[in-house]
Parts: structure tokens; sequence; C-alpha cells
């Protein structure tokens, strides 16, 4: 396919208005992997150039509205951390997203969190959770993220039937306190840091535990954690179905949960995952876009903006598969007219159409070229260049 329609030109315009995608705090700042990081003179050193960092993303690419915030690490205050929060949504145009709590750095959590076989660690993680959604209410954020790394490393040294019935306990009051218009998101994993079983593995778990939970608890997928040559797909096919599909950490990997900017290796899944999406838009509409990637060796807010940029024109992908007429190739079980119009939608070349949309929102047409063309890096890096230089990389 090399011609777009003036219907597809307008599938594509009309998706492009309503996507919207979350930059992780995170991503701006020093960050690595177990073995240590590499120290950029750019990255953001405090909560307020994270924010910085976010607000220039989300005016460069118009879709960023939302930076998502770590507890430990962004709020280490708690609610005292609140007030300079709103300053600082004001001061940069970027609202704060989700809130994602850690229940996986403190040395109490050594043989797990919410799982853990001491009711004491449990408890503590619990507050935790709790704290985290009056910390969510207090800032306006919608969802509450949960990536649990619990498990075991070697068999039959914990209970895999008590660690359920433990994890199931958290989450549930958890739920229990979250506002009306509040979400609890549930992550999966199935390995690392926990390499014999993890006590949320794969997605059915975490449907079964948030179906325990409550109706504000839905299911989060990472597109990291995963095994390899997983239908990712047909899992997001199952929870829209179900209902039960709250959002998206996106990444990229090619070994293992590698946190690689969206698309750099498979972008025909990015669009395989968006394609379900959008032909369900009415179950697919609360559903929330965040990333999740260590950018580690690329600059951070190239990769920032580069990665929403592929997510964007992914999408706008996506959006050129005509519904009916692939319905309609799939009912007759032409295998290959319905693969060459899905496939050919993928090759299309968006970026002319993409562009043109973003000049029309008033936006630059290349948000990348105007980033590294701009000094917005040059100045954060002789700001910041001498704190990150006197920061000492420590192990992840």
């Amino acid at each position: 396919m090399t011609t777009i329609s003036t219907a597809q030109q307008e599938r594509v315009f009309a998706a492009l208005d309503n996507f919207r995608i979350e930059v992780p705090s995170w991503g701006f700042s020093n960050t690595g992997t177990r073995f240590g990081k590499f120290i950029q003179p750019a990255a953001a050193t405090s909560v307020e150039e994270k924010f910085a960092d976010a607000g220039e993303v989300n005016r460069l690419t118009g879709v960023a509205p939302t930076v998502a915030l770590h507890v430990l690490w962004d709020l280490p205050k708690g609610k005292a951390d609140v007030p300079e929060i709103k300053k600082l949504e004001t001061k940069y145009g970027v609202k704060s997203g989700s809130i994602n709590p850690n229940l996986f750095q403190d040395q109490g959590y050594k043989f797990g969190s919410m799982a853990n076989p001491d009711p004491e660690v449990r408890e503590c993680a619990i507050k935790h959770l709790l704290e985290s959604v009056e910390l969510a209410k207090a800032l306006g954020s919608r969802d509450i993220s949960i990536w649990d790394s619990d498990g075991s490393n070697y068999p039959g040294t914990q209970s895999i039937r008590r660690r359920i019935e433990w994890t199931a306990e958290a989450l549930q009051r958890t739920h229990a306190a979250l506002a009306p218009d509040q979400r609890m998101l549930v992550e999966y994993k199935p390995f690392e840091p926990a390499f014999y079983h993890t006590d949320i593995a794969d997605w059915g778990m975490a449907l079964a535990l948030v179906h325990k939970a409550g109706p504000q608890a839905k299911v989060l997928v990472d597109t990291g954690h995963h095994y390899a040559g997983q239908n990712i797909e047909q899992i997001v096919a199952w929870l829209l179905h179900l209902g039960a599909l709250g959002g998206f950490h996106f990444n990229d990997r090619k070994y293992a949960d590698d946190d690689l900017t969206i698309g750099s290796i498979d972008p025909y899944q990015v669009f395989r995952i968006f394609h379900e999406l959008l032909s369900d838009p009415e179950g697919a509409a609360d559903v929330a876009f965040m990333i999740d990637q260590s950018h580690n060796l690329k600059g951070k807010m190239e990769a920032a903006v580069q990665t929403v940029m592929t997510a964007q024109e992914i999408y706008a992908r996506a959006a050129l598969v005509d519904q009916n007429l692939l319905s309609e190739l799939q009912d007759k079980c032409d295998l290959v007219g319905a693969e060459e119009h899905y496939r050919g939608c993928f090759w299309t070349d968006v970026r002319p159409i993409a562009q043109e949309w973003r000049q029309s929102n008033g936006l630059a047409a290349d948000p990348l070229a105007e980033l590294r063309a701009g000094s917005y890096v040059e100045e954060t890096a002789r700001a910041r260049g001498k704190r990150n230089a006197g920061s000492v990389a420590s192990y992840a």
C-alpha cells in the first residue's frame, strides 16, 4: 500500500486526536542495569527537573500531558511533597499521572512484600499501598500502578498457595481504600528478580487477583513482561473482551525485560497490539498508554521524544486498517487478502500524515529534529552536569 485514501486519512487524524501517552519520571534520571549506571550530564537530578523534561516532551509532541510518579523516588516525604508537585504541574504544564508504589527496594522486602511470610512486613507493604492511594487522591491521579516483584528462587522454600492468599488480601485492602473515580492496575511479570516462581507471573494470575479485589481493579500489560514468542495481542484481546484491561507499560525487548525504546526491535508487534485496541474502541476507551523504559545509553530526552513519535506513528498505521473490509475478508477465509490488507497498512509510510497532523495542531512536524536542533539538551547538561558528575554510579 503506497497511497492513503481520504477515508484512511480521516481515520488516522481521528485516532491521533485521541492518542495520549504518559511518560515516566524515572525515564529522565540516571538509570541503569543491575550492574550499574552510566551517568549522563543532562539527566534529571530532582523531581523538578523531571517535570521540566516531561513538560518539554509534551511541548514538542503535544500528546504526553501526564508524567508517572514513583512514590519512593519522587514523593519521599509523602503528602508533604504534594504542594510542591502541584506547583511543578502549573509551572511545566504537565499533570501527575499514575502513582507507582515501591514494593521492591526496602531491605525488609528481601523475602517479599505483600506475600512476605512475616506479617509485620506484609502490614508495612499494605501501609505503603494505602499511603500511595492517598497520595493519588491528593494529586488528582486516577491510577495506582502496582508491580509486585515477590516470589522465590528455590523450590520448596516458600508456600505458593499461602502467598496467593497474602497477595489477594493486600490487593483487596488497597482496593477498598480507592475513591470512586480511582483504579488499581495490577502488573505481572514471569521472572526477575524471582527466578523460581513469581507471585503474579502472568495475565491469568493478575486477572484472578483483580477479580477478587473488586471492580476498580484492572490488569496492566507491560510489553516486556512476557516469554519470548508469546502472543501479546491475544492477551490484549482477551482482557478487552473481559473488560479487564486497564493499561500498558510500553517498551521493547530482544531477550527478556530489556526496557528498550518502543518499536526498536519489533514494531509489528506494537502494530498488532494497537490494532486490537482500535478494533474495539468502546472497550479500549479507558485503557491507559504509559511508557516504562530504561534510557540507559540513549539520551534521555531524545529517547522520550523518539518513543512518543514512534508510538504515534505505529498507532496511525493501525488506524489505516479498514475494520469492515478486514471482517469481510476474515469471514470469507480469504487468508491472503486479509493478511495483505493488514500487512499493507503496517508497511505504509505514515510519517507524512503524522507530520501534517502535528502541523495542523501547531506542533513541529518533526519533534525529534526540533529537539536535536534546539538548545534544551545542551542547556540542561550545563546546568546539571556538575551534579551528575558528582554522583556515584551505584548498582541498581
